[in-house]
C-alpha cells in the first residue's frame, strides 16, 4: 500500500479526498490547521507549505504528494506569493529532494478563466488566468512541467472545477466534479504507470461543460456523475450577475474580483461609483501603538 501525503487536508477538497481514498492508501494528512478526526490509516503532520523545511519533513518517506495546500481564492499579492507560489515551489522541491515518485498538483479552472463560455478548450489551451490566484495555478503547472522534464517526477496537474456533493449554480453545472470523481482522477495521478507530465480537467460528465477532457479519458478516467441531473432546479433559480463580464467568461466572479479574499466582490464597471463598503480583510489588524511625543 502506497503512502500518500495530502497537503491542505483540512480544506474542503482535502476532506472529501480523505474520505474517498480511505483504505486505498496510507494517508499522511497535512495542514497548518489541526486535524482531529483521524482515521486508522491516517497520520497527521503539521506543515506550512510556505516553509521548505516543513515540506521536507512532511514528504519524507512518501510515495506520492497530492498538493492541495494553498490560499483557495483570490487574495492580495503577498498572500498569493507566500502560500501558492512559494508554497507550490516548496512542494515540488521537497518531493524532488526526498525521492517522491509522483506529484498530483491541484491546479484550477481559474488558470484558464479568461476564455469565453462559448469556447471549448482542452488541456493544450494556453494559460489565461483570471486572477492572481489563477496566475499562481498557471505557475504551478509550469513548475510541474519543469520538475517532470528536468528531474523525472511523474506529475498530473488537475484543473479542478468545483468539488461538491452537487453543483451549486448555473456556472458550476459546467465545472462541477463530485467527490468520487475527483478521487478517481487523483488515483490516476498516483498509480498510472505512464504519466510524466499531464494536464486534465477536474470535472464530472457535464453536458454543459466548456472543456474537452479527452486527455483524462485517455488516461482511463471514467466519471460516474453528471451535473445535468441537477440542471432543472438550478436554472429555475438563476439570476444573471450585475457585471456582464462575470457571465461572459469561464472564470465567473474571479474575472472581476479584486484583492481581499472574496471572489464574490467585483470591481465596479466603468462609469459607476465605487461602493462605500470596506473590503474584507484577510488578517486581523495590528493594534495601534501610542506614538511617543518628541521632547
Amino acid at each position: 500500500m502506497k503512502t500518500v501525503l495530502i497537503t491542505g487536508a483540512a480544506g474542503d477538497v482535502g476532506t472529501h479526498l480523505r474520505r474517498e481514498l480511505a483504505g486505498r492508501y496510507r494517508l499522511r494528512v497535512s495542514d497548518i490547521k489541526p486535524i482531529r478526526d483521524l482515521r486508522k490509516d491516517e497520520k497527521y503532520v503539521r506543515a506550512d507549505v510556505s516553509k521548505l523545511g516543513d515540506m521536507l519533513r512532511a514528504t519524507k518517506g512518501v510515495d506520492a504528494l497530492v498538493h492541495l495546500g494553498a490560499w483557495p481564492v483570490e487574495g492580495d499579492w503577498p498572500l498569493i506569493l507566500s502560500s501558492n507560489i512559494i508554497g507550490g515551489y516548496n512542494g515540488f522541491e521537497a518531493a524532488r529532494r526526498n525521492g517522491v515518485k509522483r506529484v498530483v498538483f491541484a491546479s484550477s479552472n481559474h488558470a484558464v478563466g479568461f476564455y469565453r463560455r462559448d469556447q471549448t478548450i482542452d488541456h493544450r489551451a494556453q494559460a489565461r488566468p483570471d486572477s492572481r490566484y489563477g496566475v499562481s495555478k498557471a505557475f504551478g503547472e509550469a513548475l510541474g512541467a519543469l520538475y517532470a522534464d528536468k528531474y523525472g517526477l511523474g506529475v498530473l496537474a488537475i484543473r479542478i472545477g468545483n468539488v461538491n456533493p452537487e453543483p451549486l449554480d448555473r456556472r458550476r453545472l459546467a465545472i462541477w466534479i463530485s467527490p468520487r470523481d475527483i478521487a478517481q482522477l487523483v488515483a490516476i495521478g498516483i498509480d498510472h504507470p505512464e504519466i510524466r507530465f499531464e494536464i486534465v480537467y477536474g470535472i464530472s460528465d457535464n453536458q454543459r461543460g466548456w472543456y474537452d477532457n479527452a486527455n483524462a479519458y485517455r488516461l482511463g478516467y471514467r466519471p460516474l456523475d453528471k451535473s445535468e441531473a441537477y440542471a432543472v432546479g438550478i436554472l429555475a433559480k438563476h439570476v444573471d450577475h450585475a457585471n456582464p463580464l462575470v457571465e461572459l467568461y469561464q472564470g465567473g466572479t474571479f474575472v472581476a474580483a479584486e484583492e481581499g479574499g472574496d471572489p464574490s466582490r467585483s470591481r465596479p464597471l466603468p462609469g459607476r461609483k465605487k461602493s462605500a463598503a470596506k473590503r474584507p480583510t484577510m488578517r486581523p489588524a495590528k493594534p495601534k501603538t501610542a506614538k511617543r511625543k518628541k521632547k
